[in-house]
C-alpha cells in the first residue's frame, strides 16, 4: 500500500503542476530517518532547478514528473508515501519539497514511515531502473493473452504470482485479494492448472477492480495513512469484499465468512464458497 489505484489518484491530483518550473527542489526539514534521495540533494538541486514539468506519468505504483531536460523524478511511495499539493496529514513526516512557479502550488513527499523514496533519473537510468527487464506490462494495459502468456507455466499460486512486479507492474496484496474473488478463483490454484477462459476471467476481473477501485480514488485503510494530493480519504475501503473482512459475512454470497491465510509471508482474504478450491 499504496497500489497502482492510490498512486493512479495522486498522479491525477497533481496533473496541475503541469508547464510549471521548478524553483527549488530539496528535502523537507525532518527529525525522523531520512528517505532515500538520488542523486545527493546539491546535485539534485542542479539538475532540477529551473526546468519545466511536461508531464505527469505513473509508472508501476510510482508517479513520475517528466522535465525538459528528459530527466524524470520518480516518487515512490512503497508503504506509506504521499505526493501532495495540499494539507499534509501532518508536517513532522514531510520529506521533500518542490518549490514550483507560478499560481501552482508546491509538491510535497510525504512519508510516516519513511521508507520510500525520491529519484531524479536521466533516461538512461529510468531504463536501468524501470524499463521493460524490470517491470512488466501495466496492470490497467495488460491484455488477457499477455497475462496468460507471462503466468500459464508457472507452477506458484496465482495471488503471490501477481505481486510480482517483473509479471505486471501494479497489483499490491489488496487488489490481488479483490480481484481474484470477483474472478472466483481460489488464491491457492497454481498458474499452470488455469485455463485459456479462466485466464480471461481474472484479467477482466482485475481491469474492473482496477477501474472501480480508482473512480473511488483509491482505499484508505484503518490506519487512515493513504490520502489523495488533497489530503482527502479515499472511498474504495467502503467496497472491499473480501480484503481485511476475516471472520465477516461476504458480500458476495451473503452465506459464508470470510478467511484469511497467509501467502509469500503476506495476508490473503478469501471466500471459500465463492472461490472453490477445485
Amino acid at each position: 500500500m499504496p497500489e497502482l489505484p492510490e498512486v493512479e489518484t495522486m498522479r491525477r491530483g497533481v496533473l496541475g503542476v503541469i508547464g510549471a518550473a521548478i524553483l527549488d527542489a530539496h528535502p523537507a526539514t525532518c527529525s525522523y530517518r531520512p528517505i532515500a534521495v538520488y542523486p545527493a540533494p546539491r546535485l539534485f538541486a542542479q539538475r532540477a532547478v529551473g526546468r519545466r514539468i511536461v508531464a505527469v506519468d505513473r509508472v508501476g505504483k510510482r508517479v513520475v514528473l517528466r522535465l525538459d531536460s528528459n530527466d524524470a523524478v520518480i516518487f515512490e511511495p512503497r508503504m506509506t508515501g504521499l505526493v501532495l499539493i495540499a494539507n499534509p496529514p501532518n508536517q513532522e513526516h514531510l520529506r521533500f519539497r518542490l518549490q514550483l512557479s507560478g499560481d501552482v502550488a508546491d509538491l510535497w513527499y510525504w512519508d510516516r514511515r519513511g521508507l520510500g523514496s525520491v529519484r531524479l533519473l536521466s533516461p538512461d537510468e529510468f531504463q536501468n531502473a524501470l524499463g521493460p527487464h524490470k517491470l512488466g506490462p501495466d496492470a490497467l494495459a495488460i491484455t488477457a493473452g499477455e497475462l496468460q502468456a507471462r503466468l500459464q507455466y508457472r507452477r506458484t499460486p496465482i495471488k503471490p504470482a501477481l505481486l510480482d512486479q517483473r509479471i505486471i507492474a501494479g497489483v499490491g496484496n489488496l487488489y490481488a485479494s479483490e480481484l481474484l474473488h470477483r474472478a472466483k478463483m481460489h488464491p491457492a490454484r497454481s498458474c499452470d492448472s488455469l485455463s485459456r477462459a479462466a485466464w480471461r476471467r481474472v484479467h477482466a476481473a482485475l481491469q474492473e477492480v482496477l477501474e472501480e477501485a480508482i473512480r473511488y480514488e483509491g482505499s484508505t485503510l484503518s490506519d487512515g495513512t493513504y490520502r489523495n494530493a488533497l489530503n482527502e480519504a479515499g472511498g474504495f475501503q467502503n467496497h472491499h469484499r473480501v480484503y481485511d473482512r476475516e471472520g465477516q459475512t461476504c458480500r458476495t454470497c451473503q452465506r459464508t465468512a470470510i478467511l484469511r491465510i497467509v501467502q509469500a509471508q503476506r495476508a490473503t482474504f478469501y471466500c471459500p464458497r465463492c472461490q472453490k478450491a477445485s
